[in-house]
């Protein structure tokens, strides 16, 4: 695939994140404290897209299946998936996309992160972009993570909005992506 279809996939998908989330989303938030179907909708099509176009930036050949970087791949995609769905399990569907806002989640997961799906679903990412290698395989994680920087900055302003001074509080505690908790 050429560089200008991947430019173009690039800015499609960017563009579609900046909708979705900073237009739509937002509108909902704001409006019904919650998303409408509607928006739930665009959110999973525009991650679908994104793993779709897998197909346009990750390499074409698998590594070895001797090499270490296989069992590393492996590994990274499988807790991924595994730790995302507990992460998940642990906040509820409904939460999880956005149409029912059961509270401020601080346990779990949530003591570390402000955003466990996002870091445990990354092992996933990462562990494909080194099972299928391409330099054109940074660019494809690098449009998840400004897609979901995207999302991130959308859902904290609606979190404000509807925890206040409690959600101030456990920002100051809790990381947004990872590092050490403050205490």
């Amino acid at each position: 695939m050429g560089l200008a279809l991947k430019l173009i996939t690039a800015l499609l998908l960017l563009l579609a994140a900046f909708i979705t989330f900073r237009i739509f989303v937002r509108r909902d938030y704001r409006k019904k404290g919650r998303l409408t179907p509607f928006s739930s909708f665009l959110q999973l099509l525009l991650f679908f897209l994104h793993a779709m176009s897998s197909y346009v930036y990750l390499g074409s050949a698998q590594v070895s299946k001797d090499s270490p970087f296989f069992v590393l791949a492996i590994l990274l995609m499988a807790a991924g998936l595994v730790l995302t769905g507990i992460a998940m399990a642990n906040l509820g569907v409904g939460d999880v996309i956005g149409v029912t806002v059961a509270g401020l989640r601080t346990s779990g997961f949530y003591r570390y992160t402000r955003n466990p799906q996002i870091i445990t679903s990354s092992f996933f990412y990462i562990g494909c972009a080194i099972l299928w290698p391409s330099w054109t395989g940074l660019i494809w994680l690098g449009l998840l993570w400004i897609m979901l920087q995207i999302m991130v900055v959308t859902e904290e302003e609606h979190l404000r909005r509807e925890f206040g001074e409690e959600y101030r509080r456990y920002c100051e505690k809790t990381p947004r992506y990872f590092g050490f908790r403050k205490t």
